[in-house]
């Protein structure tokens, strides 16, 4: 198969089969795209009946076309395309656009055309874009081979969405601000090309700069993390996904199924190095900076205005955004002393006052880009009617064609009043927004992709002291038996099989079993009703703590044997440990991506504050780190008000032996440690819940 995608990109030719005379057709209007983007290659329009569409000789076939195709446009009905993709093999065609619907989002008899289809493609070598989908454009070689209707100017910007109508929000958007673009392509159903081939193709796109991406799902989700974190690595990604709010997700019988919810997506976009967003606004105004901007040394941004409100509020959002204002050295005083009015306020915020022109502004950028203090620099520029705005602008320009360090402009004015001094900064490559909060946003993304740029390497801890063979053979065995919830001497099996620190415990099947245990771990002890049928035990009278003499333990099994009436009924018998700080670290397969990893406060803490964080398998020494940092009782873990915190490097190591045995053993799908009490010099595994 071929996975160079320059024939899709970069067409010599398109033939469009299916192209209409009728104006408010499909066909039609991609033909009408074409003529009017003034793409530079040969158009053969496909349809039997007509002479000419939009004044362009017509073909009956494919196979009349007289010269090579590299690319096709299939517009027809569904039940015609694969006799279509047939012709299109014989005729040459390396790559399909099919933008007609009616395939496998139809259910069985569309997946069987779907099927069809791409079984003569795969004969001929032939990659399918589509179907369901708009199509791509190429700035640069001006190939509209698309039905949307924005016409974009060349930038640096490329584009990919899985559904064509937030694509389209996000062209437009990019047009309306005159950012330019580079690439664009909405694959819908994906049959074949996918949104990770696409990604790795722009990402090797010399001319592009920025990628932004929409998805809703992902078929092969290990195949996106390993492209997009390839292609991170050179170039910043800009992502958005929905759903956030979506509570659909299978309800889990453990505690990590209802609290993961839809996050996958975000923790994908983070575990790939993708700048995620909330919404496509800020998605759209981050893509101006990074299409025109150098990164950051660092998170230090001086501020120049000549007006000042509005750099107070952006004061506020670069803080929130983690960006440091820090103050003028003296020498940067006494330099600007000598250059500014006697009304400015030379400090940071550097307030030029309204009545500064081109001579200030070119003397404030002049001192602040070197200024070491500073890695960036945050504009508040209104157009005084009593200035000469032009100016200021040109001299602006020319500071941003240095790329000296990165600049964005909170640009206050009335644009069509200003229209001169507007187009000064557009061609300038000036990133404007409207408002302050917009730019400190803008800037604060080019610095978060500086870190994710820099961030240490992962190191994947690999423990050699761990007993594979022993989980292998309780997990043969669970499946031999079917049993998919193991028994409590199995899962404290598993834990303890890779090194997992857990309380002493053993199983009792009567109350003489559990008088006997208790004398040989030691009082205080705790039981624990232990069967497959019971995953919640505390919710059904299962578990008695604190448990201090012989006659409890025979009255505790008693009452648990008369009312829970389970065939396979034992009873856990466990230390009873010093209650510490209460964790929880589990893990929950997630289809075609792994794993996810929660980390958070246990025992009843994580059903009430639900402070928990995840991550995807496999976890670095960094990733467990960043999990223990991001909880909000992190003050708590690392002590607080005279409270010793705890043993954090244990509970580091506890994680990565978790993400460790699931990468070894995919198949359990749930592992719940539930709590795991923490000391200030050790763990303690209290309750463990594996399915299969």
């Amino acid at each position: 198969m071929n996975h160079n995608l320059d024939a899709l990109f970069k067409p010599e030719a398109v033939a469009l089969i299916g192209a209409s005379i009728k104006e408010l057709s499909i066909g039609n209007v991609i033909t009408k795209n074409l003529l009017r983007y003034k793409y530079s290659g040969a158009i053969y329009p496909i349809n039997p009946k007509a002479e000419q569409v939009r004044g362009i000789k017509a073909f009956k076939s494919i196979l009349d076309v007289p010269g090579n195709v590299d690319l096709a446009h299939i517009v027809i009905p569904p039940s015609f395309v694969p006799q279509e993709v047939e012709n299109c093999g014989k005729k040459g065609v390396k790559v399909i656009i099919i933008n007609t619907a009616g395939f496998k989002e139809m259910g069985k008899d569309g997946q069987a055309l779907e099927n069809e289809f791409l079984t003569h493609a795969k004969k001929y070598g032939i990659r399918i874009f589509g179907p369901n989908c708009q199509g791509i454009i190429n700035t640069e070689l001006k190939a509209y081979c698309n039905f949307t209707f924005t016409f974009p100017e060349q930038g640096h910007v490329s584009i990919v969405a899985q559904s064509g109508g937030i694509g389209a929000i996000i062209m437009q958007a990019v047009h309306d601000m005159g950012i330019g673009m580079r690439l664009y392509a909405s694959n819908g159903n994906a049959s074949d090309i996918s949104i990770p081939e696409i990604i790795r193709y722009y990402g090797n796109d010399n001319k592009t700069r920025a990628i932004v991406i929409y998805v809703e799902s992902l078929s092969n989700p290990k195949e996106f993390l390993k492209v997009a974190q390839e292609v991170s690595a050179k170039k910043p990604i800009l992502a958005m996904t929905a759903g956030r709010t979506d509570k659909g997700a299978e309800a889990s019988r453990s505690h990590i199924g209802g609290l993961a919810g839809s996050i996958s997506m975000d923790l994908v976009f983070k575990k790939a190095n993708i700048l995620s967003f909330d919404n496509l606004e800020d998605l759209c105004n981050a893509s101006e900076a990074f299409a025109s901007q150098p990164l950051p040394q660092g998170n230090r941004v001086g501020i120049i205005t000549n007006t000042g409100g509005p750099a107070v509020v952006a004061i506020d959002e670069l803080v929130n955004c983690g960006m440091e204002v820090p103050k003028l050295s003296q020498n940067a005083k006494d330099r600007l002393k000598e250059t500014m009015y006697s009304s400015a306020s030379i400090n940071n915020p550097l307030d030029v006052v309204a009545t500064a022109g081109a001579p200030q502004f070119q003397s404030a950028f002049e001192v602040m880009m070197n200024e070491p203090a500073f890695d960036s620099i945050y504009l508040t520029f209104v157009t005084p009617p009593f200035v000469d705005c032009e100016s200021v602008a040109k001299t602006i320009v020319e500071i941003n064609k240095k790329q000296i360090k990165p600049l964005v402009c909170n640009y206050i004015t009335d644009k069509q009043s200003w229209e001169s001094t507007s187009k000064i900064f557009k061609n300038g490559a000036v990133p404007c927004f409207d408002f302050p909060e917009t730019a400190a946003k803008a800037l604060s993304s080019l610095v978060k992709y500086k870190n994710i740029k820099e961030k240490k390497k992962r190191n994947i801890q690999i423990f050699t002291d761990v007993n594979k063979n022993k989980v292998k053979t309780i997990i043969e065995n669970a499946k031999a038996a079917k049993q998919d919830v193991f028994t409590a001497v199995q899962a404290y099996g598993i834990l303890s099989a890779y090194r997992i620190p857990v309380a002493d415990w053993d199983i009792a099947k009567n109350a003489d079993e559990a008088v006997s245990i208790a004398e040989k771990i030691g009082f205080p002890i705790v039981i624990k009703a232990d069967s497959q049928s019971i995953i919640h035990k505390s919710d059904v009278g299962g578990v008695v703590v604190n448990i201090t003499s012989k006659e409890t333990i025979r009255e505790t099994v008693t009452k648990m044997q008369k009312e829970l009436h389970q065939d396979d009924l034992n009873f856990f018998v466990q230390k009873s440990m010093p209650r510490g700080k209460e964790l929880i670290i589990s893990a929950k397969k997630e289809e075609g991506l792994g794993h996810l990893i929660m980390f958070g406060l246990g025992g009843v803490f994580v059903e009430i504050f639900k402070d928990v964080v995840f991550t995807i398998s496999p976890v670095s020494d960094e990733e467990a780190k960043e999990m223990l940092n991001t909880v909000k009782a992190a003050p708590i873990l690392n002590g607080f008000r005279g409270e010793k915190g705890i043993a954090k490097d244990k509970v580091v190591e506890v994680l990565q032996r978790i993400s460790m045995l699931i990468n070894d053993f995919p198949e359990i799908k749930e592992l719940d440690i539930n709590p795991v009490f923490a000391y200030e010099k050790s763990i303690c595994a209290v309750d463990v819940r594996i399915i299969v």
